[in-house]
């Protein structure tokens, strides 16, 4: 390389390490103490590789995370093999080392754990062993740490916070048993599923309209709490109700809403929520006495409207467990590093588009009849002209090929290993 071509790179990367370095999101860790001379200590340290040592693209894991595959593909069950041989080798040689979780290591830091931190990368395939060993965290471990979280759901922020270090030093014996594990529930779903279906991913909190061994869609969902669990279903989607009224399941009536009706009288009239007996004919809140159960005996049933609890819509398919999908109107929660905040039903983001998929086939529900619809306020069903399969699952590890191997946090504790319930994680 000449001199003015070194002068331009190293200038450029000057440039580009000043503008990465600004404010970035963290995971609830603490400051590192790195200094303003960090960058200038990266480029000077003797143990960095110089610009013309074979530092290029290829220090990087090239594989991309993303993929239209169908975690339901049959591909899946091979690749998810190939991962178990892959991390049975990664076993047999020792495994990789745990990374000292006591700093926030982020671009532009050198620090003696960063390391241990290239090490730990190389040996799961994130980081190229082209990158060499350093106390450095530069470009190429920012770029392998945000693909070790894309990999494991996490915000790729390359900023090593408590969740990410959490998820990397689960050891390699207990990610191939987590594995293992999920290999036996997608043989158990390798059949054909459809010409076209939807899957909820419950520890992904993700869902996937497939198509033609494709995912057309993909949304983030919110699934149900610890104590509220969303159940494994496969179903067949029959059902929009555009402008749907809510009935509160008996479970939400004893656990949140008597409790809110002790502390504010007006809180059904200020929701538009009335209270229906038997007979039909409405019940005046004040009838009830809120100080025992008495309203579980009843039917709750919220107004369509911007304030119901499931919004714009609602996806509905036979349940023993009377579980549905639908619309929100928090939408910060999708947000959320962990989603699981319902009482077991599957909140959608951008469902309109789900839905508009849905009802492609059924006669005169284009998207602008369904929006006008919409802003309507009118309760109206839909009756799907072909039913879509629906399947709610427990997927938490899979592969999609090319090295890329998932892994998701078992928020239900399904795996048999309490470390892998990150979201209970404390550092």
């Amino acid at each position: 390389m000449n001199s003015s071509r070194r002068l331009f790179v190293t200038g450029a990367s000057l440039i580009a390490l000043g503008m990465i370095a600004g404010p970035v999101l963290a995971q609830d860790a603490t400051a590192p103490a790195d200094g303003p001379d960090a960058i200038g200590e990266i480029l000077k340290s003797q143990r960095r590789g110089n610009w013309n040592d074979d530092f290029d693209a290829q220090a990087g894991q090239g594989s991309k995370v993303a993929s239209k595959l169908p975690i339901f593909s049959p591909q899946t069950v091979t690749y998810i093999e190939q991962a178990i041989a892959q991390y049975q080798q990664i076993v047999a040689q020792g495994g990789w080392p745990v990374v000292p979780a006591t700093k926030k290591l982020q671009l532009g830091v050198v620090d003696p754990d960063v390391e241990a931190l290239r090490k730990r990368l190389m040996i799961s395939g994130d980081l190229s062993a082209r990158a060499g060993m350093s106390q450095s965290f530069d470009t190429y471990v920012d770029a392998a740490v945000k693909r070790f979280q894309a990999r494991h759901g996490l915000p790729s922020d390359g900023v090593m916070g408590k969740y990410t270090y959490a998820a990397m030093n689960i050891s390699a014996q207990v990610r191939l048993g987590q594995l293992e594990t999920n290999l036996v529930r997608l043989r158990s779903m390798s059949g054909f599923l459809g010409d076209r279906y939807v899957m909820v991913n419950i520890p992904a909190a993700q869902i996937e309209a497939v198509e033609g061994d494709r995912v057309v869609l993909r949304h983030t969902a919110i699934v149900g709490k610890i104590d509220r669990q969303t159940p494994i279903v496969n179903s067949k989607i029959n059902e929009i109700i555009v402008n749907p009224y809510w009935n509160a399941p008996e479970s939400i009536v004893r656990k949140d809403i008597i409790p809110l009706m002790r502390k504010d009288p007006t809180y059904l009239t200020k929701n538009n929520i009335h209270i229906i007996g038997p007979d039909g004919n409405e019940i005046d809140p004040t009838a009830i006495d809120w100080n025992t159960e008495d309203a579980a005996k009843y039917r709750l049933r919220q107004d369509p409207g911007s304030g119901n609890a499931m919004a714009s819509v609602k996806i509905n398919f036979p349940s023993p467990d009377g579980v549905y999908m639908h619309d929100t109107p928090q939408q910060s929660l999708f947000s959320k590093l962990m989603r699981f905040d319902s009482s077991g039903c599957v909140r959608v983001q951008n469902v309109r588009d789900l839905v508009t998929w849905l009802l492609r086939d059924t006669p005169g529900w284009t998207r602008q009849h369904f929006e006008e619809t919409i802003k309507s306020g009118q309760n109206t069903p839909v009756e799907l002209s072909t039913p879509v399969p629906v399947y709610f699952t427990y997927i938490s590890a899979w592969s999609t090929g090319d090295g890329v191997v998932h892994f998701r946090d078992d928020i239900y504790g399904r795996d048999g290993v309490d470390e892998l319930q990150i979201s209970s994680t404390t550092l």
